[in-house]
């Protein structure tokens, strides 16, 4: 079993900039060979993908984070960190860790994130 456990969440203002990081406990094997990344949800809107990174550190951006936020991983310490710059309001969400293998994925509690205008 794994639990996710996220941190650096808060409040900002426009144009600042954050860094979320995912500590993964239980297996630190499973971190390691398995994709993780960053998802968030906004009031009212589907939970949608930010950044995921693979095993060989493969990357994918969402289409409006690109250019401004950057994810990486560190297996020697099971986790993995979203750095976000220029933040903007529309990036108010809660943010959710994620690990996914073949046969499931683990989901963190979820940090809140709020920029101010």
């Amino acid at each position: 079993q794994v639990q996710l456990v996220e941190s650096g969440g808060g409040l900002v203002q426009a144009g600042g900039s954050l860094t979320l990081s995912c500590t993964a406990s239980g297996s630190t094997n499973i971190f390691r060979h398995n994709v993780a990344g960053w998802f968030r949800q906004a009031p009212g809107k589907q939970r949608e993908l930010v950044a995921g990174i693979t095993q060989g550190d493969s990357i994918k951006y969402g289409g409006s984070v690109e250019g401004r936020f950057t994810i990486s991983r560190d297996n020697s310490k099971s986790t993995v960190y979203l750095q976000m710059n220029d933040l903007k309001p529309e990036d108010t969400a809660v943010y959710y860790c994620n690990l996914a293998t073949i046969f499931e994925e683990y989901w963190g509690q979820g940090t809140q994130v709020t920029v101010s205008s």
